[in-house]
């Protein structure tokens, strides 16, 4: 009987701290938007989000984004079956999103207002941000079409490749000025979750 009690004992003691450690997890803040953080431009990007030109086979016209969120690469449809590749951050499981929309405005260095439901998941986060080196936005930010979302820079380049926004597209700043620059307003963005066959 000993045994048995020391064992419970043991068991209860480990479910407290089991229990305890997942509430502090999910108390502590989402490490996706930081404001004030100001972005490490020494950090290296993994081959693999780097920005390159590579084949790409698509019906789109030259000028055209593809956004690949499942692949979480932003392709710049360029002529002769190519296209520049950028590595992104996408929106986490339950933000991604797909569909057709157009460039509509293009801001250097934007300030930043979060929506309201954006604040309510997050409430921590300021209520406006001017822009500059520290805000999540990062250097550069295109709006697509009539929605919330953004292609636009990041203060956590560490992010890009991973699912961590709540539906914009993020690169790192020097890729996203590239980018930036290389398109106008009215680019067609073309936005997928799954690869094209």
């Amino acid at each position: 009987m000993t045994d048995f009690r020391r064992l419970t004992g043991t068991w209860l003691v480990a479910m407290g701290l089991i229990l305890s450690a997942s509430h502090a997890l999910a108390q502590q803040p989402d490490r996706g938007d930081e404001p004030g953080l100001i972005a490490d431009d020494s950090y290296q990007l993994d081959p693999e989000w780097q920005k390159q030109v590579v084949y790409y086979r698509t019906t789109e016209a030259p000028g055209t984004i593809i956004i690949s969120t499942s692949e979480r690469h932003l392709y710049l449809v360029q002529p002769g079956g190519r296209a520049i590749r950028y590595g992104i951050g996408v929106g986490r499981d339950g933000f991604q999103w797909q569909g057709l929309v157009q460039i509509t405005n293009k801001k250097e260095w934007p300030d930043w207002t979060p929506p309201p439901e954006m604040i309510q998941r997050q409430p921590y986060l300021p209520r406006f941000m001017a822009g500059g080196p520290g805000n999540p936005l990062g250097a550069r930010a295109m709006y697509l079409g009539t929605t919330v979302y953004r292609i636009h820079g990041t203060n956590r380049p560490d992010t890009i490749g991973t699912k961590v926004s709540s539906g914009c597209f993020r690169l790192v700043n020097n890729d996203v000025a590239d980018l930036y620059d290389r398109v106008p307003v009215g680019t067609k963005v073309v936005i997928r979750q799954k690869p094209e066959l």
